[in-house]
């Protein structure tokens, strides 16, 4: 099915998490749908009950998602797209609630470490929650002025909570970066703009591997975004490697990496043949004028 024609986009979590929000930013005329976790967002899209999904994969300030670079190679889809959402939390409270009230508050443990400044401020008590839409939705349900949550807000509409401070996170750089992901490829036009490849492998286990099979990507000028890497199958021989660079395989330098690439990997697997985010491009640029 083309794109254009897309109903509906999966996402792990509850109605008003983030990647709710950034479903309904980068989709507005799709039906989001929640689902538990990865796996179920990932089989919902295989099993035709949605034709997008929206995939956290880093963020600026907590890092890397868990787990999702070991679930992503064997999804049996493909990245399509990506999107960077600039995260902006809210402490939200109850109708009535005013800041001083505040005694506790209930978030994901990587929200609340993004807003570190305003909970020691306050001196609140923090209270991990399993994520920031579910810390909401909680808070609403106990009614209790006492107890706030940190989350978007969408979070606070989707549960009638009232934005108790806007914007609260210690960083403002603090961006998580979404990559989309459909049950077919696409074929990007390189014409049209910059493409990301994205791939992962397994080095054979020799000495400098590694550094031969990179080397390729060198030699051919191929900007490399990310290279992971994660142990596989509880061995610590046994290494999975997750790839981003800026090219699209049938680019002559990306090419002849690749084939590099080939010559000393065990295994090497496409996930994704995308446009690029203009934000990339964006943050290179305030660097560089930095």
């Amino acid at each position: 099915m083309p794109i254009s024609e897309a109903k509906r986009i999966a996402f792990q979590g509850i109605p008003g998490a983030y990647s709710n929000l950034a479903c309904r930013i980068v989709y507005p005329k799709l039906e989001p749908v929640p689902c538990e976790t990865f796996d179920d967002v990932f089989a919902c899209v295989r099993d035709g009950k949605a034709e997008l999904a929206m995939i956290p994969i880093e963020n600026s300030v907590a890092g890397r998602v868990a787990d999702i670079h070991h679930l992503l190679p064997d999804s049996g889809l493909h990245i399509i797209g990506e999107y960077f959402l600039r995260v902006n939390h809210q402490l939200l409270g109850v109708k009535g609630a005013k800041v001083e009230d505040i005694k506790t508050v209930r978030s994901h443990v990587h929200a609340l470490g993004q807003c570190r400044k305003l909970i020691k401020q306050l001196g609140i008590k923090a209270v991990v929650a399993a994520d920031t839409a579910l810390a909401a939705n909680e808070v609403a349900e106990r009614g209790d002025k006492s107890v706030a949550a940190i989350a978007s807000e969408l979070a606070g509409e989707t549960y009638g909570l009232d934005v108790l401070r806007s914007n609260i996170e210690d960083a403002e750089h603090n961006t998580t970066r979404f990559v989309i992901m459909a049950r077919q490829p696409i074929a990007p036009d390189r014409r049209v703009g910059p493409v990301i490849t994205t791939f992962v492998f397994k080095v054979r286990n020799v000495p400098a591997a590694l550094y031969k099979a990179l080397g390729g990507f060198a030699t051919n000028a191929v900007n490399m975004t990310k290279l992971e890497s994660y142990q596989v199958g509880g061995q610590f021989v046994a290494t999975l490697f997750y790839v981003d660079v800026e090219g699209h395989p049938d680019d002559k330098g990306l090419r002849l990496a690749l084939e590099e690439l080939d010559f000393f990997t065990r295994e090497v697997k496409i996930i994704g043949v995308y446009p690029a985010h203009p934000f990339r491009f964006e943050n290179r640029l305030k660097a560089v004028e930095e």
